[in-house]
């Protein structure tokens, strides 16, 4: 946001500080001033000048002049501008002499953008009724303090140089210069009815009517105080409605009344296919979601973010109907974000305007517009359709607590001087303060003591109230044990190398669709933060497809978890959210048995003695390599390979975890157990087994048989002949005691029996 110094000058009578000096200020107590700028400076030394002599330099465009600068004498100026000849009156700038084609010339004729005044290039400046050495009216140098727009979110009132020379007046303690004149505003009922349909989306809407109206450009020190904020000159009745706006921060929008059907303007939500043409070119369809402005035969204006083209100001106006109306500030948000188009109206609608500042513009705009088009006339009186909100309640605090919140001794009378100096309405009773909110603060800003307390608190600095720890005591809460167990699951996994991953909760149809997860168990996102997260995600995996995809063009193997939530609908009420970890092994060679088998014993780790017992796949698990994890009895989720259509270029395995069951289903107490004093004895055996025979379901069998002093029995590997038609499994069985060694015939009678068991299972 650009706000120009000189204009600063003009609301704050006497003001003295520099315009660094000023930003600095401002940057303390007020928002972030980002820089300051000099603009025009060169117009100091810019007059008006008379061409005496004009002829064009054979063989080119140019012309050579002579000319009368009235301070600087007489000079010979190379000039290429369109309009250039004897006689005329012009803008000199004193630059130098230069050699222009091999003729010296001596300085510069100029145009309005070389001088930085408007946009306009056509050609030289032209004056009249004036002499050569006089400087340009109105234009001066100035100085532009840019401040950063983030730190203006919730002052809407800052969007205006009034709110920031409100601001600087009770920092500087100098006067502010109110340049609004409420007696402009005519008696009388206005000549235009104003119907609003909803109050909620439009507080209010008032409007004037004028006739006589002269449309052409405006004059050079308002096309000047423009561009130096930033706005584009256009001509004099819009570029009067943006100063009201660039000053008041009250956006306006001006019409020409014989474009206007009907003697009614409602405000209302625009039909479904609606279309508005705008002042852009651009035809936007519509929907009910989207306020518009309209007369008897449609749309003339999108509320709030532009005005339509049919209706615009041109020419051959000669009356007009002058708008300022004051919109929801989300409804203007919601609107502009749908057209995909913002204006300086709609961002400054988006900040939650004062509905009392419409009446106030039309009477600055009156002002201004008697200025620029001599001989416009009023028309009736004022429009205006409001429904007047309650006015904001009355804050009260004491005096002992306003010193306690800040932390520093401050007096009475500076609290109330402070807070009288940004157009509060103080009353002390003591020790005590009752505190009225202006209207301009009370849309979006103040609304609590606290906020009272941040006012103050900026006026006297923040840097003079010493930092001192707080003197409550206070105690570390004691971790949740969901977040205990989740950070540890993270230890876990990357203490086995594993990186983990952050992702967004949103997913988009396509994705959702890839797996073939149904989109009506999605919740929809009614304003999604970008294109393609329009939905919840349901799972970790859509966006787990996406972590691979983008890593598997930079590494030919990695090791990936996400730990993060679930969103499923529930109906009545807030949907269930569900704590999930993905772990997930890629590689680009192999065959990916062995990812899966890393996978199971990184299962291992977290869930000691848990099994893969095999599960139909799912549509986009490989058809044979799915498998349900169970640990303690509890079904705890999943171990599969994505399949092969889905992960095109290598080959990609996961561990997809309920990390709410798997809480759950955590041992309790775990007691010690002394080390093993006497040695144990290990032996192997090894068995044929089905085809597809499971290695969980031999240890099983082995486990029904009472082996005395059986301590642990593990699958070691396999051994598959395919041509013969063979296969077999190997386990390690460990046998010891807690008191003493085991004889061999106790080992050999143990063997036996795991032995037989284990050949009973090969024979069934």
């Amino acid at each position: 946001m650009r706000f120009s110094y000189n204009w600063m000058h003009e609301l704050v009578d006497g003001l003295d500080v520099s315009a660094e000096e000023l930003g600095r200020l401002i940057t303390l107590k007020t928002a972030e001033c980002e820089g300051v700028e000099p603009h025009g400076a060169m117009l100091d030394d810019v007059c008006v000048a008379r061409v005496l002599t004009a002829e064009k330099v054979a063989g080119t465009h140019l012309t050579l002049t002579t000319v009368d600068t009235g301070r600087y004498g007489v000079k010979q100026v190379i000039c290429g501008a369109p309009n250039c000849r004897a006689g005329m009156l012009t803008a000199y700038w004193p630059l130098g002499r230069k050699t222009v084609r091999g003729v010296e010339s001596d300085g510069m004729l100029s145009s309005a953008v070389e001088l930085g005044i408007s946009h306009s290039g056509d050609g030289i400046l032209e004056f009249t009724g004036v002499e050569p050495g006089t400087p340009l009216a109105g234009l001066r140098p100035d100085t532009i303090i840019e401040i950063d727009n983030k730190s203006l979110t919730h002052r809407p009132d800052l969007w205006g140089h009034y709110g920031m020379a409100r601001e600087v007046s009770a920092i500087t303690g100098r006067p502010l210069r109110d340049p609004v004149d409420l007696s402009l505003i005519p008696e009388g009922p206005g000549v235009i009815n104003v119907e609003i349909r909803d109050f909620a989306l439009c507080p209010r809407y008032s409007c004037l009517v004028f006739e006589n109206v002269t449309v052409g450009p405006s004059p050079l020190w308002l096309q000047y105080r423009l561009e130096s904020v930033g706005l584009n000159p256009i001509n004099n009745i819009v570029d009067v409605t943006n100063w009201v706006m660039a000053e008041l921060a009250q956006p306006m929008h001006a019409f020409d009344l014989d474009k206007i059907q009907g003697d009614t303007i409602f405000v209302r939500a625009a039909g479904d296919g609606e279309l508005c043409e705008a002042l852009n070119g651009t035809t936007y369809t519509l929907d009910p979601s989207n306020l518009v402005i309209a007369d008897a035969d449609g749309v003339v204006a999108v509320a709030g973010v532009i005005g339509g083209g049919p209706s615009s100001i041109t020419v051959a106006t000669t009356r007009l109907l002058l708008e300022s109306a004051n919109f929801h500030a989300a409804s203007v948000r919601k609107t502009s974000t749908r057209l995909k188009l913002r204006t300086d109206a709609s961002m400054r609608f988006e900040k939650s305007q004062d509905p009392v500042n419409t009446v106030r513009g039309l009477a600055r705009a009156v002002a201004l517009l008697r200025l620029v088009s001599p001989g416009i006339r009023l028309v009736g009186g004022l429009s205006d359709s409001w429904r007047q909100a309650a006015a904001p309640a009355a804050i009260d605090f004491t005096h002992e607590w306003m010193e306690r919140k800040l932390g520093r001794a401050v007096a009475e009378d500076e609290v109330a001087g402070i807070l009288e100096r940004l157009a509060f309405g103080v009353t002390r009773a003591n020790g005590s303060f009752t505190v009225t909110v202006p209207s301009w603060r009370a849309t979006k800003d103040i609304s609590i003591k606290d906020d009272l307390v941040e006012e103050v608190g900026r006026m006297i600095g923040y840097a003079s109230i010493p930092p001192v720890a707080p003197s409550v005591p206070s105690r570390v809460p004691p971790l949740q044990p969901e977040r205990l167990f989740q950070r540890r699951v993270r230890g876990l996994l990357t203490a086995q190398g594993f990186t983990e991953v952050f992702n967004y909760s949103f997913v988009s149809e396509a994705q959702a669709a890839q797996l073939q997860l149904p989109l009506s168990g999605h919740l929809h996102v009614l304003n999604p933060i970008a294109a393609g997260q329009e939905l919840l995600r349901t799972s970790l995996l859509p966006n787990i497809l996406k972590n691979i995809e983008l890593n598997r063009h930079n590494f030919d193997d990695f090791r990936l978890f996400e730990i993060g939530h679930e969103i499923h609908k529930r109906e009545g009420t807030l949907p269930e959210e569900i704590p999930s970890c993905a772990v997930v092994l890629y590689s680009k060679e192999g065959d990916g048995k062995a990812g899966l088998f890393e996978l199971k014993r990184v299962a291992g780790v977290m869930m000691p003695g848990c099994e893969a017992r095999p599960m139909e796949a799912r549509v986009f698990e490989h058809p044979h390599r799915a498998a349900a994890i169970w640990w303690q009895g509890v079904e705890l989720g999943r171990l599969f390979e994505f399949h092969p259509s889905i992960v095109e270029t290598g080959r990609a395995q996961v561990l997809y975890l309920n990390l709410v069951a798997m809480l759950a289903a955590q041992p309790g107490v775990v007691k010690y157990t002394p080390a093993r004093r006497f040695p144990a004895s290990d032996f192997d055996i090894t068995v044929a087994v089905a085809a597809r025979g499971l290695a969980a379901d031999v240890l099983a069998k082995a486990r029904e048989v009472h082996v005395p002093n059986l301590v642990d029995a593990v699958y070691l590997y396999e051994y598959v002949d395919a041509a013969r038609g063979i296969r077999s499994m190997t386990f390690r069985f460990t046998l010891g005691a807690a008191d003493r060694t085991l004889t061999s015939e106790e080992i050999s009678s143990a063997q036996e029996k795991l032995r037989s068991a284990l050949l009973s299972t090969s024979n069934a």
